[in-house]
């Protein structure tokens, strides 16, 4: 009875304070997206050298954007003339240093943790990026070109008055949280029956920090496990109460977010095989790397 209620006191708690984060942290996005011509934006990422892979990361950072977005997004600035490392760049900081995962990292885990793993995964994007373009792998580009339209330009929306603003905003939060509500609740549901039910002992053995493998291990793991952020972090915050090491959460979530089936199957339609790999191979260092040095420094 006693495991029953600590589940459902950390299931009610965890589902209220990821759906205000989510709220919150999306509406403060779109806001600042209105004030961001799209038109600029390209000019930004068109930077030659390592200053375009940072600006590519900065804006991948500020963009909740899931598969369905990114890729894209992705053919997108390809076909507008937007450097291919660059483009690279944002497409490895989107899902990674995505506005939502950062915000429940720091509400969850930690503020430490937070800017650990923004600074480990912002210099991922922006070093890799550059190094996948002097590679050469622009080749592996497929001839691929978007259909539709886009939204209407900011430059509009940044004319509108403040209170339609915020409209918009709370709207489009709310509009991006009701499809994935069902997989957040899942997600807490499984991080609640950890939490209240998992052994102590069983987590320790298999991924606590005496174990050198847990790492990479999880990197890959976190592949079909992963559904969205939403639902790794409160299982991966459960199983750290348990007794696993922060790196071995780390690598979960950033092999997940980074490498999840979906969004390689779309890839695959763009780009060739060998970039794919390369893309996947550069997800999974990412993962191991700031896994080990998560233990090491936190």
């Amino acid at each position: 009875m006693n495991s029953l209620i600590v589940t459902l006191e950390y299931f009610v708690f965890i589902t209220f304070e990821l759906i205000a984060l989510f709220m919150l942290i999306s509406a403060a996005v779109e806001i600042i997206l209105m004030y961001i011509p799209q038109e600029k934006i390209k000019k930004w990422l068109s930077g030659r050298g390592i200053l375009g892979n940072v600006m590519a990361a900065g804006f991948g950072a500020l963009t909740p954007f899931c598969a369905c977005s990114t890729i894209p997004m992705t053919v997108g600035f390809l076909n507008a003339g937007v450097p291919f490392g660059s483009t690279m760049s944002f497409l490895i900081a989107s899902p990674l240093l995505n506005p939502i995962i950062i915000g429940m990292l720091g509400a969850m885990v930690g503020i430490k943790a937070m800017i650990t793993y923004f600074i480990l995964a912002f210099i991922a994007s922006v070093l890799f990026g550059f190094v996948l373009e002097k590679a050469g792998m622009q080749k592996y580009v497929k001839n691929v070109r978007l259909k539709g339209g886009n939204d209407e330009p900011g430059e509009n929306k940044r004319a509108w008055p403040l209170k339609r603003k915020l409209k918009e905003a709370f709207s489009s939060a709310w509009g991006s949280l009701r499809p994935i509500m069902g997989y957040l609740l899942i997600g807490v549901a499984l991080g609640a029956s950890i939490y209240g039910y998992m052994p102590q002992d069983f987590v320790m053995k298999i991924a606590g920090p005496d174990n050198i493998f847990a790492i990479p291990i999880a990197a890959v793991l976190g592949i079909p496990l992963y559904i969205r952020a939403e639902t790794a972090i409160p299982i991966g915050v459960a199983l750290m109460s348990k007794g696993m090491s922060i790196g071995t959460v780390i690598a979960l979530i950033i092999g997940g977010a980074g490498m999840a089936i979906p969004e390689m199957t779309m890839l695959a339609s763009i780009f060739r095989k060998k970039l794919v790999a390369a893309i996947v191979a550069v997800i999974f260092l990412t993962a191991v790397i700031s896994g080990y040095l998560f233990n090491i420094l936190l």
